[in-house]
């Protein structure tokens, strides 16, 4: 089975209904076949059961990624995630690229989260030189990817990392790097709320991202 099957099969599930909830809630910024996520993961795993992919996916995701239907994205992040532990250092690469390309919360979020993140834990020596050029970057997208990219990490997590990518980046009148600030503090809370506590009352934050962090925590102090 090759992409041009793929998207057959694809195709031949469209949902115009389902279709058009799906562009209204991302407010219509990108089409939709109306595909749900479980049918979606059953369609990738009826492809990997029938396709040979030389390189755990790469090509096939970046050429997915051209598609204008956006679960054509959703389909190469998850073949994305799926692989990520066993892919070569320059991956690296490619995922840079995605989280450029027709950017928005629902790809970049998953990407970050999942493939990014996975990535920078078999590959730490990459998180420096990566994490620096993309804190630096005018892409908000690739700013967010820095303060997200640890959100599975738990007690894995550099904690000193992510208060210096908040740090860095609280300045910024984005609402997506307010709201991931606001994540990535929440998502350590779980494992060190005092820290973040502390994080929080000596750190000038956006209300939007001092509210996120501190969410959860009013319940445990």
């Amino acid at each position: 089975m090759d992409i041009a099957e793929l998207k057959e099969i694809c195709y031949a599930k469209r949902d115009e209904a389902g279709a058009a909830k799906m562009e209204a809630y991302m407010r219509n910024q990108f089409s939709f076949l109306g595909i749900r996520a479980p049918e979606r993961k059953q369609i990738l795993k009826t492809f990997l059961e029938q396709a040979e992919l030389d390189d755990f996916g790469l090509t096939l995701a970046v050429e997915l990624y051209q598609e204008p239907e956006r679960e054509f994205q959703y389909l190469a992040n998850d073949l994305l995630g799926r692989f990520a532990k066993k892919q070569d250092a320059d991956a690296i690469l490619v995922y840079e690229k995605l989280i450029t390309m027709k950017s928005w919360w629902d790809t970049v979020d998953s990407l970050a989260s999942s493939a990014v993140g996975k990535h920078f834990q078999k590959y730490p020596e990459l998180i420096e030189v990566y994490n620096a050029k993309w804190l630096e970057s005018d892409n908000i997208w690739l700013n967010r990817t820095t303060l997200i990219f640890q959100l599975s990490y738990k007690e894995k997590t550099d904690a000193n990392l992510l208060f210096a990518n908040c740090a860095r980046l609280a300045g910024s009148d984005e609402f997506f790097i307010q709201k991931a600030i606001g994540w990535g503090l929440r998502q350590y809370a779980k494992v060190d709320p005092e820290a973040v506590r502390a994080f929080v009352e000596q750190q000038e934050l956006a209300p939007l991202s001092k509210r996120e962090a501190l969410k959860h925590l009013n319940e445990l102090f």
